[in-house]
């Protein structure tokens, strides 16, 4: 992962000063460092779960392919009135206020093994309230995986007992 760990682009001062973000269009952009991106998450989870689940929006961009390679369905994580149908929500915090996901009711079967899956874990606050909304609909999430972990960040913590897999850490800002 040395190659995209190269393409990930630091943008300062984004979404506000002072803060660092790890720009992963770069990666995208390079298809085969996308591949090798989804090929790893492929041979680590292939035969282990029922469903990859993505965060919104970012977490599409990577769960989906990661789904079909897997052959398996791809359940989504959005942000307040996108879903049409019934949905469950979960509330976090973050640094400045805080956000709101949902997730249809119906969107995994009871007990599916899950991938949850994003581009970057940095607080998991995000992550924490998908993990929720999985459990509240019964699913069982195996592992969260993301391309860039912020590990200084202490993100993983928020998901514990669930395992963190992560392609790329920065262990400082």
């Amino acid at each position: 992962m040395i190659e995209v760990r190269q393409l990930i682009r630091d943008v300062p001062d984004f979404p506000k000063p002072g803060i660092v973000f790890k720009d992963i269009t770069p990666v995208l952009a390079d298809g085969p460092a996308f591949a090798r991106v989804i090929d790893a998450l492929r041979q680590r989870y292939q035969g282990r779960v029922d469903m990859v689940v993505g965060i919104e929006s970012r977490g599409f961009i990577l769960g989906a392919p990661l789904a079909y390679a897997l052959g398996v369905g791809l359940g989504v994580v959005r942000k307040p009135g996108k879903l049409p149908w019934d949905k469950i929500s979960a509330s976090y915090a973050l640094e400045y206020g805080s956000d709101t996901l949902e997730m249809h009711r119906d969107a995994i079967a009871a007990r599916s093994r899950i991938v949850l899956v994003d581009d970057l874990l940095a607080t998991g606050g995000t992550a924490g309230a998908a993990l929720g909304l999985i459990q509240e609909a019964g699913g069982h999430v195996l592992e969260a995986a993301f391309m860039v972990e912020l590990t200084f960040l202490g993100g993983r913590a928020k998901l514990a007992p669930v395992e963190v897999y992560s392609l790329v850490r920065y262990d400082g800002e």
